[in-house]
């Protein structure tokens, strides 16, 4: 079969592109696929669902809100009484990309981590058999649960599945530079460009790359030059005991960095241009001249994709046996 001139440049120029793209340290964001719709649906009702806390007032979108890049741009979250919390909430978008979940990835996946915060007396501050319990008693939840798994039985197993399943579904495809690599060479301007070469030669890609641009390693904070930090964090350390681990921690995506300020694990860069500037000095060695950093600034703001679209849920309410938040308790 012969091809026409037409279709034999478009496979040409469909295979140069993709040529392109796998020498590049970084490739596009996948639009999310193989999703349970079912699960996914109760979970996103579930994300939203304030009365996984005893206090009936902080949902997984109090932490990771989707108006706000998935996180709360705060330093840290605050918790149930105000509780203060001990480190800066990372995104929940394209969080399926990461090696494992949480800042020392304590959490191997999206659905161990779910059931994290629920039971965490500083956070949400129930625990699993009482949010069971809640969920149980409202009819509207028990006939979602039936359709998502095929039973009314509720437990934190099915819980924890169905928010990690909302939770695959927010990826965050087709930012400029997603198109930029896909063949789009309109998509970025002169300045961006050189960004993502200062980008690229000054060493970042060795921590930030793949299709989050980031989340793939555990990298120590303060390589080359200690950070300073009050947090009391200590990273990976705290689970191993290893020496060699102390202030090692997941590498944050860089997907959407633009909204998901401040930065770092303890949220102490308040801008981009602070947090580039920082990470230069101590994990490369390199006092960068701001206008380098200005152009890598630019080129990260190139990272935000399509944000999650969706209708907001409409929770089933509770009934007159379902337990009561306790939120000055």
């Amino acid at each position: 079969m012969k091809l026409s001139k037409t279709m034999f440049s478009l496979v040409i120029s469909t295979t140069l592109s993709v040529t392109a793209m796998a020498d590049e340290p970084i490739q596009p964001v996948q639009a999310a696929s193989g999703i349970n719709t079912a699960q996914a649906e109760l979970g996103k009702k579930l994300f939203f669902d304030p009365r996984l806390s005893r206090s009936g007032f902080i949902s997984c979108n109090s932490c990771h809100n989707l108006s706000m890049g998935g996180t709360d741009n705060l330093t840290t979250s605050i918790g149930h009484k105000w509780n203060q919390g001990p480190i800066n909430s990372p995104t929940v978008l394209n969080s399926s990309l990461n090696i494992a979940q949480f800042w020392d990835g304590r959490a191997r996946d999206l659905k161990e981590q779910a059931g994290g915060p629920i039971a965490n007396p500083g956070e949400m501050a129930s625990n699993h058999e009482i949010a069971v319990k809640v969920l149980q008693s409202i009819p509207g939840y028990r006939k979602d649960f039936e359709a998502a798994f095929g039973t009314e039985h509720i437990d934190i197993d099915k819980i924890t599945q169905a928010i990690a399943e909302f939770e695959k579904t927010l990826k965050t495809p087709d930012s400029r530079f997603d198109q930029w690599l896909k063949g789009d060479k309109n998509a970025l301007n002169e300045t961006e460009l050189a960004g993502y070469q200062l980008f690229k030669e000054t060493g970042c890609t060795a921590c930030h790359y793949g299709e989050a641009v980031g989340g793939s390693s555990f990298q120590k904070m303060g390589l080359v030059q200690p950070y300073k930090t009050e947090n009391k964090a200590l990273g990976i350390y705290a689970l191993t005991k290893n020496e060699a681990d102390r202030y090692k921690f997941k590498v944050p995506t860089l997907r959407n960095v633009e909204l998901t300020y401040p930065y770092f694990h303890d949220g102490g860069a308040q801008t981009l241009s602070e947090a580039v500037s920082t990470m230069a000095k101590i994990q490369l060695g390199k006092d960068m001249p701001q206008d380098q950093v200005n152009k890598i600034v630019a080129f990260l703001k190139t990272l935000t994709g399509e944000q999650p679209q969706f209708t907001l849920p409409i929770l089933p309410p509770s009934v007159d046996n379902t337990p009561r938040p306790e939120p000055f308790k």
